[in-house]
């Protein structure tokens, strides 16, 4: 992996990871965690796909977020329950904490508001002199 992989491929990354061990867990498992847990992370990885391209940005990585989140709790979940041994849980973890810092990075930009380029005009200005030579200043 290149240093300067967006999101969406540290996401495709993960899935290319996760799916296969997926797979191998047990059957009573497989079809309950193993696969809400790619469905999750699927999720994130469409929302993520409908930001970068569409115009709800802040909802959709509102969306990607609190998916991502819960895909940590169910990796952790699969790791208390001796479904992945601890180097897997920490090689995943590692992962998603990555997509999740890259993930809030976007947040807080998308959050900020962006600068006008429009200068700052002065709506005070001078409509009176006044005796002193001074001017007073109001609404024109």
């Amino acid at each position: 992996m290149a240093e300067n992989d967006n999101i969406l491929t540290k996401l495709h990354d993960l899935l290319l990871y996760l799916v296969p061990l997926l797979a191998k867990f047990p059957r009573d498992q497989k079809f309950l965690l193993a696969d809400r847990l790619q469905v999750k992370v699927m999720d994130v990885q469409e929302s993520c796909l409908r930001a970068y391209y569409g115009r709800d940005k802040l909802h959709q990585l509102d969306e990607a977020n609190m998916g991502l989140e819960i895909a940590r709790h169910l990796v952790r979940l699969s790791y208390d329950l001796h479904l992945m041994n601890a180097q897997k849980y920490g090689l995943i973890s590692e992962r998603i904490d990555e997509v999740g810092r890259m993930l809030g990075g976007w947040l807080r930009k998308s959050r900020k508001p962006r600068a006008t380029s429009v200068p700052h005009v002065n709506i005070l200005r001078p409509v009176a002199v006044v005796a002193e030579g001074k001017p007073r200043y109001g609404k024109a």
